[in-house]
């Protein structure tokens, strides 16, 4: 797309999105996990948080101009939820070694950004939000590019509707007219009072973590006020950004840079929004039955009140409960009042405390290739179901602690254990001592299906050894 086409979008310069598509997947817990975030759910609709976001970006800009800021751990499902809203955006994905919150994923987006324009403008989005009326968010942008083409800081702020104290606040300056504001200071999640005062007082506006700005004055910022992350950024013509991503500091946009600058402007949003990071919030936004409850899956519900009840496991029954919330997965149930949904973070701090993997994954999960199932684990064993895409192909590998018995459930699968190959298919099976090299493959056009149990001492996933891999997961 060309700079006048870029004008005629109505944006003050070319422009590029940068999407953060990381998370931890602790607010929607136990829905969401480290593995499957809330932005790779579908929570409300028929397409997940992230690929609703990517819809909504594409309103504003071409494919070639956005870029989608994830961690290794999840590239593979991002790009693959992106390929399905536009085959455009697999290949602008970016992967991040380990998390080092929002300032560094933005500058891995601002290297690509750069690259292309250093003169571009840069639009910041999370990929987690949820925004109605698309046309009155591109507009807002649109006013927003005039601000940042003029070397400000561009946030957006939304009016609150009642006092929420998990976000933060932008308080209001002076106004610059078309609904923009100068910047008179950030208050992060303030107490009960203070947030009914601000309401009230009509001084401040949600902080929606959606920014525009120059990329070069953005980056000139951080030399100044991030001399550490600024000398990491230098350095990338001599060695790749991700090489020293160990070594960076772990710190937000907002208290790296945003917090510590002058000329920031806040446009007011013509667009209704909402951080889905709560179930408060996603109790609120969903349909609700006549009793007031929002309803999801396999439940029955008794008497019940203004609650929000989900099952993604089995039955979940529930009876006389008032202003509760009760979600269910195949591994964990959470149960919580309504006005405590903040301590859901508490629960996972405290899982983590005890080395609990129900922080990390839920029983299914995700993989390149397909997707495995922990059907039992006990002593010295566990049990899988495994399912290989068509044409998919796992990587040739190896394991000290344990050995594995394939059976066949459907499908062909192509095996190969010490460089000897072999076919299967329906009800056969092979070995796989321990210390053997082997791969596993589906060479048909339908799924294939396995059963794989796994018997050893030391049975978790780190326990993998990668000799070759078509999605680049050998270690150097």
């Amino acid at each position: 797309m060309s700079d006048a086409e870029m004008s005629r979008d109505g944006f003050a310069a070319p422009c590029h999105a940068i999407i953060l598509a990381g998370g931890s997947g602790t607010r929607l817990w136990p829905l969401s996990r480290n593995l499957m975030p809330k932005q790779l759910l579908v929570l409300g609709g028929e397409t997940t948080l992230l690929q609703q976001t990517v819809s909504r970006v594409l309103e504003a800009f071409a494919p070639s101009r956005i870029w989608i800021v994830t961690n290794e751990e999840h590239v593979f499902e991002v790009r693959k939820q992106a390929a399905v809203i536009d085959p455009a955006l697999e290949g602008q994905v970016l992967a991040e070694p380990l998390g080092r919150n929002t300032l560094p994923a933005i500058m891995l987006g601002l290297d690509r950004v750069v690259m292309e324009d250093e003169s571009a403008l840069a639009a910041v989005f999370p990929s987690d939000h949820l925004v109605r009326d698309t046309g009155a968010w591109v507009r807002d942008l649109q006013r927003a590019s005039r601000l940042a083409a003029e070397k400000k800081f561009v946030t957006f702020g939304v009016e609150p509707h009642k006092p929420e104290t998990g976000y933060g606040y932008i308080a209001l300056g002076t106004e610059l007219g078309e609904n923009a504001y100068t910047v008179d200071g950030f208050v992060e999640k303030p107490d009960y009072a203070t947030a009914t005062r601000f309401i009230q007082e009509g001084s401040h506006l949600w902080n929606s973590g959606m920014f525009l700005f120059s990329a070069r004055h953005f980056l000139t910022q951080v030399a100044r006020c991030e001399p550490q992350l600024w000398d990491w950024w230098m350095a990338r013509e001599e060695k790749p950004l991700v090489e020293g991503y160990r070594d960076i500091p772990n710190i937000s946009v907002d208290y790296g840079v945003v917090e510590k600058i002058d000329n920031i402007s806040v446009v007011r949003a013509g667009f209704d929004w909402d951080d889905l990071g709560s179930w408060e919030a996603m109790y609120r936004l969903g349909d609700k039955d006549a009793d007031g409850n929002v309803i999801k899956g396999d439940v029955l519900a008794i008497d019940c009140r203004n609650s929000l009840l989900i099952s993604e496991g089995g039955k979940l029954a529930a009876v006389g409960l008032s202003d509760m919330i009760m979600v269910q997965t195949r591994d964990a149930t959470l149960t919580c009042p309504m006005p405590h949904v903040q301590a859901v973070r508490d629960v996972v701090a405290a899982l983590k405390e005890q080395g609990s993997q129900l922080v990390e994954s839920h029983v299914t999960v995700h993989r390149p290739w397909g997707n495995y199932t922990v059907l039992e684990e006990g002593p010295q064993y566990k049990i899988k179901r495994i399912q290989v895409l068509p044409g998919a192909r796992l990587s040739s590998q190896m394991h000290h602690h344990r050995s594995e018995h394939w059976v066949v459930v459907s499908g062909t699968a192509e095996v190969e254990v010490d460089n000897k190959p072999v076919i299967l298919v329906e009800n056969q099976f092979v070995d796989i001592p321990k210390a053997s090299q082997h791969r596993l493959a589906n060479p048909g056009k339908v799924l294939l299906d396995i059963i794989e149990i796994q018997s050893g001492p030391y049975l978790e996933e780190d326990d993998i050894v990668r000799f070759d891999d078509v999605y680049g997961r050998v270690e150097k």
